[in-house]
């Protein structure tokens, strides 16, 4: 234990130094990392996938050596009650105090961080139990307040039930509850919202920036939205390749940045209201050699022509239980929803988690079966099909999904994986595939020298660029798009978003994109569906929608946007969100139909059956 003064900062880096063991020799993850966080005060990492931001705060939790790596060099400075303890030297003992209790941590994966065969509230009183030793069922209590303050509905409902039956948005509420169970010291953040809805992300940034001010918890927040970052941070520290390129308040770091690639990260924010005035999507400013590239012009449809025609959609899941596990309930996930799709135009559907558009983009390719409605593509009758028919008509028909890890084959060559669909297809000969399969790459901008590679070798940004030229292999007319940015970083979301636009100009293909991300829904967007509890609530062109939005909860998504503006905060603001009401009824309940008002020819908006408003 070392002596510390009670002025000095409650974590101190001094000259960190990561490496990783592997079959090719060492690799240095972090070069020589310095940084302080004060007590109370919130640094913002910020970096590529690959610049060793995850790594550092993994070191101070002495987790870096589980996955392969070690602290080579360097100082790790932990201000306890006692005096200073050097985190990379501490006994076992006493990083098990510490982990979860002084120093708590949010995984940007809930599923690995949560144990499948426990319960929520197992999970949740656990660290209670340990650290703060309550009985289990005053730590059961807690675990119930803990789930109420991260907007978890049914919260008593959720304690009982396992990681799997939960969404991807609520496991990381649980996460996120876990972390704060026991009001740590320092929090370190390893980009705990990238998987929320911006409703549910603004609640939790203005819960974990009320902790820090009310009990001076410090926060490492590790993040690739620039506009969180402007929210959340006091200070920032940029990294690039296991360096830190700059270091400054944040207030320095977005208006006057010094180096290159910081300039460049905050030229691929994506930003509300910077399309306004503009009809079309418009690829984005991407940094080039050192030289910001003007966007190629706007992304206009060739013909207004309908492709894809959804009329009264709705799907459902059957709720079982008692002993013959009989259907007790339905979920309602997609109810009375209608839209058309033009050729060659882009489509969004936005909402929070939960309410039925990723249900909507599965329905219509018949990967969930919907339960009424109809689907048309090209005239096409696609819920009519059989199954022989409905294989063919996928051709036309292509989805990208939001991780393209788990929908690549681990054991299969990228090359195999974009040649698999043309073989399913009798599509050309071996040499003809090939040379397809090299324009491809072309395409999405991969050296053809990675059609060996395997997935594992590859970043996230990288892989999802497979994703897409595998959804390409077969030249379909619609490309569904759920969720296909909101896992990469900045930079590479902006050079995938930019791909997909010039994909769409070039080979005049329509998208049905699905996001939670309103700045990118804005920029891509020809037509736009807000979707809430499995209904579209209001529809319209994408200027008609940003610009004039009519239903209450569009303009509450938009209050809830993050801005890229460090003097423009909205964390401290009362967002005063409603609780989403359960979409799960009674066998024999009856919903109402979708009624519309049209404000200007093409803007609809949903009559609410109550107020008839």
């Amino acid at each position: 234990m070392l002596d510390a003064d009670q002025n000095s900062p409650l974590v101190s880096i001094r000259k960190l130094r990561l490496s990783f063991q592997t079959n090719d020799g060492p690799v240095i993850g972090v070069r020589q990392l310095s940084f302080d966080i004060a007590a109370g005060e919130c640094v913002c990492v910020v970096g590529e996938s690959g610049s060793g931001k995850s790594v550092s705060s993994l070191s101070l939790m002495r987790l870096v050596e589980f996955g392969g790596g070690e602290i080579a060099k360097g100082e790790l400075l932990f201000r306890r009650d006692g005096g200073a303890v050097d985190l990379a030297q501490a006994q076992p003992a006493v990083m098990r105090d510490i982990r979860g209790n002084e120093i708590a941590m949010i995984f940007q994966e809930p599923m690995t961080a949560l144990n499948p065969v426990f319960t929520v509230g197992d999970q949740l009183a656990e660290g209670l139990v340990t650290h703060r030793a309550m009985s289990r069922k005053e730590a059961l209590g807690r675990a119930l307040e803990l789930l109420r303050e991260v907007r978890i509905p049914e919260p008593e409902r959720r304690l009982r039930q396992y990681p799997h039956e939960l969404s991807g948005g609520m496991r990381q509420r649980v996460v996120i509850a876990m972390a704060m169970a026991c009001r740590p010291r320092l929090l370190i953040c390893d980009e705990p919202t990238t998987a929320l809805d911006v409703t549910i992300q603004a609640e939790i940034l203005a819960l974990i920036d009320r902790l820090k001010r009310e009990t001076g918890m410090a926060v490492m927040f590790i993040t690739h939205d620039m506009a969180v970052v402007a929210q959340m941070a006091d200070r920032v520290v940029v990294m690039f390749r296991g360096d830190k390129v700059e270091e400054g308040p944040v207030e320095q770091i977005f208006e006057n940045p010094q180096q290159d690639y910081t300039k460049a990260l905050l030229a691929a924010v994506p930003r509300l209201g910077e399309m306004t005035g503009r009809d079309a999507p418009e690829p984005m400013r991407l940094m080039r050699a050192g030289e910001i590239a003007e966007p190629t012009g706007p992304v206009l449809a060739k013909s207004a022509e309908p492709l894809l025609e959804v009329r009264n959609l709705c799907t459902r899941f059957a709720v079982k239980g008692g002993l013959l596990r009989r259907t007790v309930a339905q979920v309602h996930a997609v109810e009375d929803v209608s839209f058309t799709v033009n050729a060659g135009e882009t489509l969004s559907l936005v909402g929070e988690s939960g309410c039925g558009k990723s249900t909507t983009g599965r329905s219509i390719l018949r990967l969930v079966e919907p339960s009424a409605g109809t689907v048309h593509l090209g005239g096409r009758d696609i819920l009519a099909l059989n199954p022989a028919q409905l294989r063919r008509a996928r051709r036309d028909m292509q989805m990208i999904f939001q991780d393209p890890f788990a929908s690549l084959d681990p054991q299969m060559k990228l090359l195999s994986q974009i040649e698999e669909p043309m073989l399913n297809f009798g599509i050309g000969n071996r040499s003809e595939r090939r040379d397809r399969i090299e324009k491809l790459f072309d395409r999405v901008e991969l050296p053809r020298s990675f059609m060996n590679r395997y997935p594992h070798e590859m970043s996230g940004g990288q892989r999802q660029r497979i994703a897409i030229a595998r959804a390409l292999a077969l030249n379909p007319r619609l490309i569904i798009a759920d969720e296909a940015v909101s896992a990469l970083d900045v930079s590479v979301q902006a050079q995938v978003l930019n791909l997909l636009m010039e994909l769409q100009r070039d080979l005049g293909i329509s998208m049905l994109f699905i996001s939670h991300d309103m700045a990118v829904v804005e920029r891509v967007s020809h037509h736009v569906g807000v979707m809430y509890l499995g209904r579209i609530v209001e529809f319209g062109t994408r200027r008609q929608v940003f610009e004039n939005p009519q239903h209450s909860y569009t303009r509450q998504l938009m209050a809830a946007v993050p801005v890229a503006d460090p003097r423009q905060k909205k964390i401290n603001e009362d967002l005063r969100f409603r609780p989403i009401p359960s979409p799960i009824h009674p066998v024999d309940h009856i919903p109402v139909r979708s009624v519309y008002h049209e404000v200007t020819p093409g803007h609809q908006v949903l009559v609410d059956p109550v107020t008839h408003q």
